[in-house]
This record gives structure tokens, sequence and C-alpha cells, in this order.
């Protein structure tokens, strides 16, 4: 029956009147924290940076294969496999020679499909590796190269880590609502918005950000290897060793700081357990000796060690302004990228642009809106006019909902707005065309009306949530304006239905009890 209980009422009018309030808190601003929200712009409305990447996975691949060339060797060793001329061919493959006793045993290791040093068959029916053999003189070559899906997960897994890392930079510097998406298989997409100067981004976001600790050496003959490294500021250079004392795995935090001593600006780091551990004993063993600490192949600064450092912190000095700082912090705190990155394609959209999008979509959405509301009223009179109120309300649940969750509106999003007007009007127009029918058959008004709503209540039902599932598989496999058209779509069927069968109906019920003795109450 067209009947609401006090509670009811009551329970429609707070949640009508608090979205309301999220809604109106775009246009004004309101002291509380909580109410002054407001829904966030997309790229295409408020302007800002668009950046592709491109991942050059050719040291992860290098990588890769020394990790595997390593592992392999002492597998063979614990199994007492003669092996020799261990390579890496081409940067490509692995190559290494076997006698002829063990080349069954060893072909044997490789290609089962249980296999532990050559894994992903019982994913992908395939190995890791591809093995190829040949003869070599008394002994036999054998080659190891990236099958199809070992390389396919590896550029998979790095394009994954590197999306966190970009994330975690990108979201240190503050920016709203960025937007980082796969590109392919070694591409990602990032999306600014409201940055129009992505110089410092940019910068971030092309340094690796490999961090090392080794010592300076003067013994170009160490066990280990050395190499000579140029200062950052490309004034010096110096012999290092190949041995990494620290790596920027063990880092837990970073900060940049004023030194009260020396009155210059420095970044101190925290270290983990493990990495703790391994400072303090390699500046015990190391006092007297320079620690170079690596940013990407370039030393930051070698300072002489004093004294052990045991307390699993330290500082990086150098000259540093506070801006650098910061930013060698950031990159410090947010991890190394697995494989250097490159910026392939940049736009910029100017706000002009967006707010021109603005305009139009909301010219649109008003030109829309005011033809439905005269429609409606010429078409159903009174009902006509409870119905624009139904629509008002929607638009206001909608935008407060949006709001409350800070979400992203896109120029698509707006054409999901547009949408759910129309799709609210078709609620309205079904529910009184079947009052309609219901009137000529039933002599009490209000049962009706009652039936009027209960009886287009299936096909409403049906009409939006299938459009409600297919705004759900947009959101999901969408990405960037696909998922804003989505979002709004997704939101505005659910205000639709709460207006219609809530504050519609509430109305229409008020009205038709106050004049349920009038000889007609709808045309």
């Amino acid at each position: 029956m067209l009947y609401f209980s006090k509670l009811k009422i009551l329970l429609v009018l707070i949640f009508t009147i608090i979205f309301s309030y999220f809604s109106i808190s775009n246009f004004t601003k309101f002291d509380d924290n909580f109410f002054s929200r407001n829904i966030n712009l997309g790229l295409d409305l408020q302007g800002g940076s668009y950046l592709l990447l491109e991942i050059d996975n050719s040291p992860v691949i290098i990588q890769k294969l020394q990790n595997k060339l390593s592992s392999l060797k002492k597998f063979f060793k614990d199994k007492n496999i003669r092996s020799t001329n261990w390579k890496i061919v081409d940067n490509k493959k692995i190559s290494f020679e076997i006698d002829n006793t063990s080349l069954e045993e060893v072909l044997s290791l490789l290609k089962d499909k249980e296999s532990v040093i050559n894994p992903y068959y019982q994913r992908f029916k395939t190995h890791e590796f591809d093995v190829e053999e040949s003869k070599v003189s008394s002994s036999n070559n054998i080659e190891l190269q990236f099958s199809k899906y070992g390389l396919v997960q590896l550029k998979s897994s790095s394009q994954e880590q590197a999306i966190e890392i970009v994330r975690r930079r990108v979201d240190e510097i503050g920016t709203n609502e960025p937007n980082i998406l796969k590109r392919g298989s070694d591409r990602i997409l990032v999306e600014l918005p409201g940055l129009d100067n992505p110089d410092r981004i940019k910068t971030l976001l092309g340094k690796t950000a490999n961090l090392t600790f080794r010592f300076i050496t003067q013994n170009e003959s160490e066990s280990f290897g050395t190499e000579k490294l140029s200062f950052q500021d490309e004034t010096e250079e110096a012999v290092v060793s190949k041995r990494i004392i620290l790596s920027g795995d063990n880092l837990i935090d970073a900060q940049p700081r004023m030194d009260s001593q020396s009155n210059q600006t420095v970044v101190t780091f925290n270290l983990d357990r493990v990495g703790a551990k391994k400072f303090s004993k390699a500046t015990s063993t190391g006092v007297g000796k320079r620690l170079a600490i690596i940013l990407d192949g370039k030393i930051i600064s070698a300072p002489n060690i004093r004294e052990p450092i045991i307390g699993g912190s330290g500082q990086i000095t150098g000259d540093f302004t506070f801006q650098t700082a910061t930013d060698l912090a950031l990159l410090l705190r947010s991890g190394a990228l697995p494989a250097p990155m490159k910026i392939i394609e940049e736009r910029t959209v100017g706000p002009d642009l967006g707010q021109d999008s603005i305009n139009a979509g909301v010219l649109s959405l008003i030109i829309g809106f005011v033809l439905v509301i005269c429609f409606m009223i010429i078409k159903y009179r009174i009902f006509g006019f409870i119905a624009n109120i139904t629509l008002i309300s929607n638009l206001l649940l909608l935008i407060g909902i949006l709001t409350l969750f800070e979400a992203t509106l896109t120029l698509p999003g707006i054409a999901g707005i547009i949408l759910t007007v129309g799709m609210a009007v078709d609620a309205n127009v079904l529910i009184f065309e079947r009052i309609k029918e219901e009137i000529k058959s039933e002599k009490n008004k209000i049962i009706a009306f009652d039936n009027g709503y209960l009886k287009s209540k299936s096909t409403i039902l049906d009409a939006n949530i299938t459009t409600l599932i297919a705004a759900i598989i947009l959101f999901i496999l969408g990405s960037g304006p696909v998922k804003g058209f989505a979002l709004t779509l997704g939101v505005g069927i659910l205000t639709t239905l709460f207006s219609v069968y809530f504050v519609a109906r509430l109305l229409t019920a008020i009205y038709v009890i106050k004049n349920k003795n009038k000889e007609q109450l709808i045309w």
C-alpha cells in the first residue's frame, strides 16, 4: 500500500538531506573537514600531465641469466655433475659444457615436468627455459634460452613491480587521484590530473634508484673485482669494489634533515634488522676506509668511517638543497625500479581545455534536464512535477555519493550522469503509464496507484539491474575514462532506484491520500 511509517519517512529525509549536503559542498566551503569534500576532476576536465613510460627489460634479463647461471653451477656441483665453460652468450643465453656420461642426466633434470631447476611447466605447460644441445669435440654444449612463457612471466613481473614503485613515488608527491595503468607488456601509462609542470615527476620516474654501499679501494686486483665510478657532480672518480656491503632493499625509511653540526641538508636513513647487522659488521672492519654511497652508478658521497655504526641508522651527505634531499629520500623510501624506464610520450592538457569540457558537459546536462522537466509537466501535470523533484533529488544523491568517496569525475563520467537522468525518467514514465491502466480497472484510487508501483517494479528492476551488471563489468575490466563512465552510471542506477521507490513514492502517497476524492488524479 501507499503507506510510509514515520520512521521510514524520517530515514528517507535524513538520507536525502545528508547526501544533498555533500553535493552542495562542491560549490560551498564548509568549516567541517568531513563535510567539506569535493569530487576530484580527471585529466580531461582538470588538465594535467600524461606520461607513457617504457621499461627496458634488458638489465632484468641479464640479471636473471646471471642468477640462473650461479644456481645451476651450484646445483650441478651438489649433484657431482662435471660442467665447464659457463658463460652468457649475447645477453640472451646460458651456455655450458658437460661430458658424455652426464648428458642424459642433465637433459632429464632440465626437461622433466617436475624440474626444480627449470620450473613453470605445471602452470604454462612449458618450462622457463628452452634447452638446446650440440656436440663440441668430446663434450656436449647445452644452451638455455628463455621460453615464450618464461619471457612473458619475466616481463610481467617486472612491469608489476615497476607500477608499484611508480605508484609509491607519485603518491609521495601528493598528486591527486593519479591514474597508473599497464600498456602492453613493457609500458606504463601515468595520468596526473592538475599537474601542469611534470619536470619533477619526470626526474623521479626516470631514476632507477638502485642504492648500494661499497668500499673505495686502491687494490684493483681485489677478488670481488673493481670498477671506476664518477661522483654525482662529475668532479672526480674513484675505484670501488664490486662487493656490495648493503643495498637499498635493507632500507626501511629515509628523511631529509638539517644537520645541526654542519648546518647542511642531509638524508637520514634507517635499516632493517638484517641491514643493521650487515652495516655494523662492515663499518667495524672498515674503520679508516671510505664507504661509497652509490645511486644508479654515481657516487653520492664517500665519507670516511671513523667508528663502527651499530645503531642501524646513518646519514647521507652531499651538496643537497632541501628539495634534492627530499627527492632522494622519496626515491629511497619508494624502492628501486626493477629496470630502467624512459618517457616515450608526453602530453600536457591545459586547464582551459578541461574547463571547456566541463562547460560543454554541464550545458548538455542542463539542456537535457530542462527538456525532460518540460515534457514531464506537460504529460503528467502534478505527477510530472513530482517526477521532476525526484530527478533533482536523484542528481543530488548521485553527486553526494561521488563527493563522499571523493571519486574522480571524467568527461565520460558526465555522460554517465546524463544517461542516469534518462533512465530515471524512463522509470517514472513506466510507473505512471501503469497507474493509468490500473485506474481504468480499479475503483479504489489508492489501490490503483499502489498496483501501478508494484506491477511496474519487475520491469524497472530488470532494466536497471542488467545495466548495473554491465557497469560493474566495465568498471572491473575497463580503464581510465571507461571506469569514470561505469562509476557514475553504476552509482546513478542505485540512486535512481532509491529516488523512484522512496522519494517519488513518498511524494505520490502524500498527494494521493490528500486528494483521493478527486474525480481525476492523473492524465
